[in-house]
């Protein structure tokens, strides 16, 4: 039996999340898996992966094929490096202290780039937003004036020479 590690469509339309399953390659896409191994959400920014990372790691250790889209996440969250750093170690180039510590060393690179990311969006919404404000006050001002200038009645001026006359007695 050959095993794929696929997506399992799920969601409405156009607001789509997949699954990330293990399943029979005879299979249909969105039927019967063998193990759920976790989900993706690519509708928010940055998408959301989910993943069991061991059951993952069995699961290609085993010999499972990976569609490009499987593969492309599993080598977003590690799988793959992983398994490549313990094939190091069956064949005796690494040792576990050796794949550990540059896998470790991935990670935290890796959590330090994805937050650098977080926040340089979160500080792209909040500029906008402030923009947003800014525009919005300066609208609501001009309509503000506009409101003043129409409700103020018109004073009208007296001409100089009944002023002169007022001042003479």
């Amino acid at each position: 039996m050959a095993t794929k590690i696929r997506l399992q469509r799920h969601g409405r339309k156009r607001a789509a999340f997949f699954h990330i399953v293990a399943a029979d390659s005879r299979a249909k896409r969105d039927g019967r898996f063998i193990e759920k191994l976790g989900v993706y959400n690519p509708n928010t920014d940055p998408a959301i992966i989910d993943i069991n990372f061991e059951r993952s790691l069995h699961w290609v250790q085993t010999g499972a094929e990976l569609t490009d889209t499987a593969r492309a996440i599993l080598s977003y969250k590690g799988v793959l490096l992983k398994n490549h750093l313990l094939k190091g170690v069956k064949k005796g180039a690494l040792t576990e202290d050796q794949v550990e510590e540059r896998f470790n060393k991935w990670l935290s690179d890796k959590d330090s780039s994805i937050s650098k990311k977080k926040d340089t969006l979160d500080k792209k919404a909040a500029q906008q937003r402030a923009e947003m404000l800014k525009a919005e006050a300066a609208v609501s001002d001009a309509r503000a004036k506009e409101i003043e200038a129409k409700n103020s009645p018109e004073v009208e001026e007296a001409p100089a020479a009944e002023a002169a006359t007022e001042e003479a007695p």
